[in-house]
């Protein structure tokens, strides 16, 4: 296994995106979701590094990264098209939960994505009415960060008495942390609507993946992710669920990619 080194690229607005990179091979940058910082990614990239050249970064706002404000979509974009500039200009990307919304948005906007890996973005049939973004705003500038982690705790599903055990366990302070993130989360997603305009204009090749054991709504939105752009594939993991398993995950993504 490659050692890790925590490196820096400096994206457009000067922001600061840590990285580390292993592995030998062609560029894979794996863009993860909400509660999430470049350790997330650290699994998937070990059963990869053998055939990729695997960035896992924090992205801004997390860990060793910068947080240029005011916050905006387009900045991530820059912060990935920083990256895969840093990888030679061009890379394939995975992108996990709303870091494969981030993604997909970057390939609509013609960033050098070879080939584009999508695993359970979580658009939904039934749009929001609701402005999340700024509920949970509202909340980190009154410095509930405790309650902000729980609104979005609910408004991923997760029941009440889970939520109620998850306030005393030892991973709850690195919650809190990075819990200004899920405003960013939340405004990536927008109003959880499938942009179908989007997804028309990402000529990337793309797979998009739910696991089989997830609600009907993953799967089936990962069904119409691949229905909706030019050049996507489906699969769905017999057994799996919204966590990413890399033993589950890695071989597919090594198929589509050529690894």
């Amino acid at each position: 296994m490659t050692q890790l080194h925590v490196r820096s690229v400096q994206s457009t607005d000067g922001t600061g995106i840590a990285f580390e990179r292993t592995g030998d091979g062609p560029p894979l940058i794996l863009v993860v979701g909400a509660f999430n910082d470049r350790f997330t990614g650290v699994p998937l990239g070990r059963f990869l590094e053998p055939s990729f050249s695997v960035f896992n970064y924090d992205r801004r706002g997390r860990g060793a990264s910068g947080d240029t404000l005011p916050y905006a979509v387009d900045r991530e974009i820059e912060d990935l098209a920083a990256l895969i500039a840093e990888a030679g200009g061009s890379a394939a990307v995975f992108g996990y939960s709303s870091g494969a919304i981030l993604a997909l948005k970057a390939a609509a906007r013609g960033v050098g994505i070879t080939k584009l890996v999508l695993y359970e973005p979580p658009f939904r049939d039934a749009p929001s009415d609701v402005d999340h973004a700024a509920q949970l705003a509202r909340l980190i500038a009154a410095g509930q960060r405790g309650d902000a982690v729980e609104y979005f705790q609910r408004l991923v599903g997760i029941p009440d008495e889970i939520i109620i055990q998850m306030r005393n366990a030892p991973f709850r302070p690195a919650l809190e942390a990075m819990a200004h993130t899920l405003v960013y989360e939340l405004t990536i997603i927008g109003d959880a609507a499938l942009p179908t305009d989007i997804l028309a204009s990402v000529s990337t090749p793309t797979l998009a993946m739910a696991g089989g054991n997830s609600p009907d709504w993953m799967r089936n939105v990962a069904r119409s992710v691949a229905d909706a752009v030019p050049h996507g594939v489906y699969r769905s993991l017999e057994g799996q669920t919204h966590d990413m398993v890399p033993e589950a995950i890695g071989p597919v993504v090594r198929e589509f990619l050529g690894g």
